[in-house]
């Protein structure tokens, strides 16, 4: 397509201007195209000193964003402010029990080397001081029945004793399965121990089983640092575990179905169980299921 010349936005035929031979028509014809030159020229001027149309709406548009992104930030942090406050602090250490304080040198030693410090993470440690109607259901599906034999099982403590499940026949029996390395676990070791003080050492046992293969130094510290007053087991499998490494189920383990940690059984005087759960649970929880078998039985 051809261009026509432009004289503020029209052709010359289109403003009706004639060029004739004479030199006083040329003359005028030049100066009106001198005039409409600059007029032009003016305006083009004009239209580029103008914001471009869609300038302020930008400037609007990283308004809006900045907006929403401040926004974002807030929202984020009080997030985060909520989730902190919905948990609680690690759990402090207890007064290692009399068997701990006479361990051997070598255990302690060892104990010593693994660096046991527990954590916390947003929702840990708020279970405990809930009534038992709170309790939420288990998630593995694979924990026994009620009524069902509880296995056997003959284990060592880091310290080298066996303990046996036969051991507290007649008693009721809370079994714990844990690892050293869960935050649930280290936050309902405070509320077990005070459980296991309080409670009838005639009638009821408390006992722990490591649930994923650690080695004596670890599961040694962490008795140690609760002060717990029951026994805390080994269960070696494979691969082995530590405080810093988790480790296999081993076979005990496996035969309680554990697939979250903690895991509690219940077991009554006859050695059946009585109730099964995972995760943190109400104080008030075990301590009525506890109690309910101990008077079933």
């Amino acid at each position: 397509m051809s261009k026509r010349p432009r004289f503020g936005g029209a052709s010359l035929h289109e403003r009706g201007l004639v060029i004739t031979a004479s030199c006083g028509a040329a003359s005028d014809s030049a100066a009106n195209l001198t005039r409409m030159g600059k007029q032009a020229r003016l305006k083009k001027e004009r239209r580029a000193a103008v914001p471009p149309v869609g300038a302020r709406p930008s400037n609007a548009r990283w308004i809006w964003l900045a907006t929403a992104a401040v926004g974002a930030t807030i929202a984020i942090v009080a997030g985060t402010l909520a989730m902190r406050s919905s948990s609680t602090p690690p759990p402090p250490a207890g007064s290692p029990s009399a068997s701990d304080q006479n361990a051997s040198p070598e255990l302690v030693q060892a104990a010593d080397a693994i660096g046991f410090k527990p954590s916390t993470e947003p929702g840990v440690g708020i279970w405990e001081d809930k009534p038992a109607s709170a309790a939420k259901p288990p998630r593995s599906t694979a924990l026994l029945a009620p009524g069902t034999a509880a296995p056997q099982f003959a284990l060592k403590t880091p310290q080298g004793k066996t303990v046996s499940l036969s051991d507290f026949r007649g008693k009721t029996v809370l079994l714990e399965f844990f690892a050293t390395w869960c935050p649930h676990c280290q936050a309902e070791a405070p509320h077990l121990k005070t459980m296991a003080e309080s409670m009838d050492k005639s009638r009821f046992a408390f006992v722990s089983i490591n649930a994923d293969s650690e080695d004596a130094a670890s599961v040694f510290a962490y008795h140690r640092y609760f002060g717990l007053p029951f026994p805390a087991l080994l269960d070696p499998g494979s691969p082995a575990g530590s405080f810093h490494q988790q480790g296999a189920a081993g076979p005990v383990t496996e035969s309680y179905g554990l697939q979250a940690y903690p895991t509690f059984y219940v077991i009554d005087p006859q050695g059946k169980v009585f109730w099964a759960s995972d995760g943190e649970q109400p104080d008030a929880l075990i301590r009525a299921k506890l109690q309910a078998a101990a008077g079933a039985g």
